[in-house]
């Protein structure tokens, strides 16, 4: 079975006990929960993909505490200095060159000559990295292609006896996984995210263009069908048909199933969406219906979620 851990230095410590033996820790981040191995070793990395059932050619995230720690792992030229300045800790991910003396296990990269680096801003998973004082490899923490957790027991749903550990830190605050900005080449966006493409651009003072492959992903999150419930999606829906399961947003959404936001307040609907898409699929008999939802700040990275969870699964 797997373990569940407190947030205390107790628990931090025995999460910390279990990535050095090569283990997997879940733990929370303020998007989503990551399931951690220790990213230099091929054995722990391996079985993050095992224990996802994650397509291999799909690269991994690391987690670190801060820039410093970043910059032994990654090449930061002047503009990925001042986006990491910006915007660390928090929810943005940057793709960089790789730093040929990283000692990261080539699987982490797909053997790609960069490296996606997030530094979180969440207390639990900070304490945890600094405990365990290494890169962690931390994709979310449930099956691949599913829903992403955003509390403990959503882990524990998907991964259970699959993993060694989960630290309980709650609910996560953004409840959408980080936006991944591509700095190899041209700056792109490769993810929508947490941080709103606009924020990017005002700290760049460029327009970014959107980028990334769903046949051979340069970043996590771009696979075609992704996100998905059991349950099939229908994306612009002002209103269900008979025996769909309504998932609203706004107030013009009067008489749904559930409310991403009643008011229509983005930031609360990103914060809900995957928690309510399982509800959703625990709750429907058919499929469910989701209402449209503006693309624009944080609007964009949900459709892109919404859009993935629709899409035709193989």
């Amino acid at each position: 079975m797997t373990e569940t851990l407190a947030p205390t230095d107790a628990g931090l410590a025995r999460a910390a006990a279990l990535l050095a033996e090569g283990e997997l820790v879940a733990f929370p981040t303020e998007t989503v929960y990551g399931l951690g191995g220790d990213a230099r070793s091929d054995m722990a990395v391996a079985r993050i993909f095992e224990a996802k059932g994650r397509p291999r050619f799909n690269p991994l995230i690391v987690h670190l505490p801060d820039l410093e720690a970043a910059r032994s792992v990654g090449v930061f030229d002047d503009l990925a200095e001042r986006v990491a300045s910006a915007f660390w800790p928090g929810p943005l991910t940057l793709v960089v060159p790789l730093r040929p003396s990283a000692r990261l296990s080539p699987l982490v990269t797909a053997d790609l000559p960069s490296v996606a680096i997030r530094v979180p801003e969440h207390p639990v998973a900070q304490r945890l990295l600094r405990a365990f004082g290494g890169p962690v490899a931390a994709p979310s923490a449930n099956p691949s292609g599913k829903v992403s957790p955003t509390r403990a027991d959503h882990v524990l749903a998907g991964l259970n006896g699959r993993i060694a550990a989960v630290v309980d830190g709650g609910a996560c605050a953004v409840g959408l996984e980080s936006t991944i900005l591509g700095l190899v080449g041209a700056p792109a966006i490769l993810r929508p995210g947490g941080i709103p493409a606009e924020a990017l651009e005002a700290c760049l003072g460029r327009p970014l263009a959107s980028g990334g492959d769903s046949a051979k992903p340069t970043a996590p999150g771009q696979l075609l069908s992704h996100y998905a419930p059991t349950a099939p999606v229908r994306l612009n829906a002002s209103q269900p048909e008979p025996g769909e399961f309504w998932l609203g947003f706004g107030p013009e959404a009067e008489g749904a199933d559930l409310n991403l936001s009643e008011t229509g307040d983005l930031v609360e609907a990103a914060a809900n969406l995957f928690h309510f898409l399982r509800q959703a699929d625990a709750s429907a008999t058919g499929p469910i219906a989701v209402s449209p939802i503006p693309e624009k700040g944080l609007g964009r990275a949900i459709n892109d979620r919404l859009r993935r969870a629709a899409a035709p699964r193989g």
